[in-house]
């Protein structure tokens, strides 16, 4: 039995591992290829090193090494030992995917409406560092990079490891302040954004890199959580065994029947908390009238469903 557990261990982490390595490498090629091309920092140490690598000339990886440490280092020190070796092996191989994408490619995009010129018109636009001009396509560009970007932090989160570096900074002030650390997340990643604006003076830029964050944002909920949408309904009615029967019967699915009182007239009633997919939640509802028309309903997105009949409880 020790010896099955041990092998369903180690599938487990090599799986985490894998996860963390292609999270990393496309974490890189998002920001070489698509990101920094074209001058925008979607928040983080590696937006805020996009910026110091277009204006002082230096690698980005290099800049993002010299914020991420002390940042891990000081995170440690004041928050305790919370990141793991997964972030930090994540911050070194997206360190070292990094440092070997800008070596080998530069900074030229991938994306663009037009071939790399050494004259400037007056539709084009810089390539840092490149002595070369292109056409921009910002909006494909963003979008790509969105997709590029939510892939990777969603199989680097899959894996296990936090992304580290400028969250933080987030985590640091929550601790000291009444700010909610989402909050905080926000705040941070877009002074970051906004960086670009007062570097490049180009008003595009900020609100671009905002597009990328809601585009990865998106992307990793569905890498994390998978496409299945999950609906939260409670239902009181003074009616729940036709109720029960339909859930059971026709959806084959389980419930709870929670025993209640009103607020109002203390009447006791009868609550039915479910759990079900979209497809479900409608016939559900569609029933509900004919049950009981003056059935109260409540329904809820419910982003992670874990437990029997869904997906099993994580092992350490």
């Amino acid at each position: 039995m020790l010896a099955v557990d041990s092998k369903k261990k180690l599938k487990r982490e090599i799986l985490a591992y894998t996860l963390l390595v292609v999270g990393s490498a496309l974490f890189a090629i998002g920001d070489v290829m698509f990101v920094n091309p074209y001058l925008m920092a979607p928040g983080g140490t590696y937006g805020l090193s996009n910026v110091f690598n277009t204006l002082w000339p230096w690698k980005i990886s290099l800049y993002a090494l010299c914020m991420d440490v002390p940042l891990l280092i000081i995170g440690t020190w004041i928050l305790g030992p919370k990141f793991g070796i997964k972030t930090i092996v994540s911050t070194a191989l997206i360190f070292v995917f990094t440092f070997i994408l800008e070596s080998w490619w530069g900074y030229n995009p991938v994306i663009h409406d037009g071939e790399i010129v050494k004259q400037a018109g007056a539709s084009m636009v810089e390539i840092p560092h490149n002595g070369g001009w292109f056409v921009p396509d910002y909006f494909l560009n963003t979008v790509v990079a969105g997709l590029i970007y939510g892939v990777a932090i969603g199989l680097i989160f899959r894996s296990g490891a936090t992304s580290g570096g400028s969250d933080i900074i987030s985590m640091i002030l929550h601790k000291y302040t009444k700010i909610s650390l989402g909050t905080l997340v926000m705040i941070v990643d877009g002074i970051i954004t906004l960086s670009t604006l007062i570097a490049f003076g180009d008003i595009r830029l900020p609100i671009y890199s905002v597009i990328i964050i809601f585009i990865e944002g998106k992307v990793i909920d569905l890498v994390v959580d998978g496409m299945k949408s999950y609906k939260t309904m409670f239902i009181i009615t003074d009616n729940p065994e036709p109720v029960r029967d339909f859930i059971i019967n026709n959806l084959k699915r389980g419930g709870t029947c929670i025993t209640g009182s009103g607020l109002y007239k203390g009447n006791e009633r009868k609550m039915v908390y479910v759990t079900l997919d979209r497809t479900d939640m409608i016939k559900l509802r569609s029933v509900l009238y004919r049950i009981d028309p003056k059935a109260f309903v409540n329904i809820m997105e419910s982003s992670e469903i874990l437990g029997q009949g869904f997906r099993h409880l994580p092992q350490e």
